[in-house]
């Protein structure tokens, strides 16, 4: 798979439009088009805007090697976790409470 194809596999794996994606890194949607084409050439920029918007894996954004993204869900949780442990049980109440009220408005969006 090329650096190319796997700007492609980023876009699909966060489910995002051509244009959805090309806006969040601030690109236009037909340069975004010939990068995952391959009529383009990926340059430094562009590597810096997917790692910084979407956690990318720089190595693996260059050669495949390594995982896709830098803070993987199972990242997330494990340090979720551990700071959740570290709180007193009425403020361990108090996220989980927050953390309801989010989804539900999350839901309304």
């Amino acid at each position: 798979m090329t650096i190319n194809e796997r700007i492609k596999e980023i876009r699909r794996l966060l489910n995002k439009s051509q244009r959805e994606f090309a806006k969040a890194i601030y690109v236009s949607n037909g340069y975004l088009s010939e990068i995952e084409t391959g009529r383009k050439e990926v340059n430094e920029r562009l590597i810096h805007l997917l790692s910084s918007t979407f956690h990318v894996n720089k190595q693996w954004l260059l050669t495949g090697k390594g995982s896709t993204f830098i803070n993987s869900i199972k990242d997330r949780l494990d340090k979720m976790s551990v700071l959740f442990n570290e709180l007193n049980p009425e403020f361990q109440d108090y996220v989980l409470q927050q953390m309801d009220i989010l989804i539900k408005l999350q839901n309304k969006l």
